[in-house]
């Protein structure tokens, strides 16, 4: 279970990035920073009880982070290249979790 919170910590700093970028980006839809201050609170809540049902739930948060960074028209480059990173981590976690 250390493993899978160590990891987790490594997307939660991730979601974390992106957050700031969506809340800095003056262009950005206040849709995308709300999806991704949800993205955060389950990363947030992921590293304070580990487990694959988090995970999960992770994963549907950066899903719906994800869409929301492609179809905002306004995000910057770095904003949107930033929720992608960590909806890939989350991703990458869950793939590799045990069955």
């Amino acid at each position: 279970m250390a493993d899978l919170l160590s990891e987790l910590e490594n997307v939660q700093a991730k979601v974390t990035g992106a957050l700031q970028a969506a809340e800095q980006d003056n262009q950005v839809s206040p849709v995308l920073v709300a999806v991704v201050r949800e993205f955060a609170a389950k990363a947030s809540k992921a590293t304070g009880d580990p487990g694959r049902d988090a995970v999960i739930e992770l994963e549907q948060a950066g899903d719906s982070a994800k869409a929301a960074a492609e179809a905002d028209t306004g995000a910057g480059e770095r904003t949107r290249e930033l929720v992608l990173d960590a909806h890939l981590a989350i991703c990458m976690l869950k793939a590799n979790l045990p069955t």
